[in-house]
């Protein structure tokens, strides 16, 4: 694979409601460190904005991102700010909220419904937005989702979001969101490398509805946060072999062929890395290639 000519563009698009977006978009967590929720090594200030103007460059008009994705002296909404304000017209910004994260960086209990309207303030403040394209309201293992889901709602209709998606959920708290309002998106951890019945529900419930399904981890699998995995199945390996491509384009390509509605938010802090996840759009494979990395992947659970 050619990488450098590769844009976003060979994945193709999807809507969230009206919003068009690039099928492979960006994650924007490891754009502060090498870790990004701990007083880790900060990143290179202007590494990280050149990868976000690369990005922008390179087709990808979908950024994942959050206000409590910080490190020391680094914020990634501040980051995205800087690297590509004035927003290009067709790029889509999608924050979370729910999590809540002190000055300091020690995680809080999860933000009460009538505290959301101040987590998606901070974010337009960081951003520098008047509105939030897409926001996801993040489970933080409570059972019922409605009241917090239903604050998301009313500034929907305030005009401070224009779309919303739900994360880290199960089947039935799409139903329980639907009720009240729209979902255009859902978001949950899912992996070659960590099978999932429920995610694997979620994945064929959000095609059948044509809600998108946007999973995160999807390079890291088990080290998550931490980064790409080093850990690759021999499965993977072969398959990246047979294309001249790396374990970590597989993985993506691998996600995006789970569906038309599936998108990829790879993250990286690294030109180069970044350069190769894009290039993941244009990596086709064939059946037999699936079924033997779905055959891995049960092995695995």
């Amino acid at each position: 694979m050619t990488y450098r000519t590769i844009t976003a563009d060979a994945a193709g698009t999807w809507k969230l409601g009206d919003l068009s977006v690039s099928r492979v978009g960006f994650g924007a967590m490891r754009l502060t460190g090498s870790a990004a929720f701990h007083h880790g090594t900060p990143s290179d200030r202007e590494r990280s904005i050149a990868v976000l103007r690369k990005a922008v460059e390179l087709g990808v008009t979908h950024i994942d991102t959050a206000a409590f994705y910080f490190s020391a002296l680094r914020s990634a909404n501040e980051l995205i700010n800087t690297a590509l304000a004035p927003y290009p017209d067709d790029l889509v910004i999608a924050a979370k909220v729910g999590p809540y994260r002190d000055y300091h960086g020690e995680w809080g209990t999860s933000a009460r419904p009538d505290q959301l309207r101040g987590h998606v303030e901070e974010n337009l403040r960081q951003l520098g937005r008047d509105h939030l394209d897409v926001v996801y309201l993040r489970r933080m293992r409570q059972d019922s989702i409605a009241e917090h889901f239903g604050a998301l709602a009313e500034l929907r209709e305030a005009g401070l979001v224009r779309h919303l998606g739900i994360s880290a959920v199960r089947p039935r708290h799409l139903a329980e969101a639907q009720a009240i309002a729209p979902v255009v998106c859902v978001q949950n951890r899912y992996a070659l490398d960590r099978p999932d019945p429920e995610s694997d529900a979620l994945l064929r419930l959000c095609g059948e509805q044509n809600v998108a399904f946007v999973p995160f981890y999807a390079v890291a699998g088990d080290a998550g946060e931490q980064g790409a995995t080093a850990a690759h199945d021999e499965e993977v390996l072969a398959v990246a072999r047979a294309h001249g491509a790396t374990p970590a384009q597989v993985r993506i390509a691998w996600t995006l062929h789970q569906g038309p509605h599936v998108l990829a938010i790879p993250g990286t802090g690294n030109p180069d890395h970044l350069v190769e996840n894009v290039a993941a759009a244009a990596l086709r494979l064939t059946d037999e290639e699936l079924a033997r990395l779905n055959a891995a992947r049960l092995q695995a659970g």
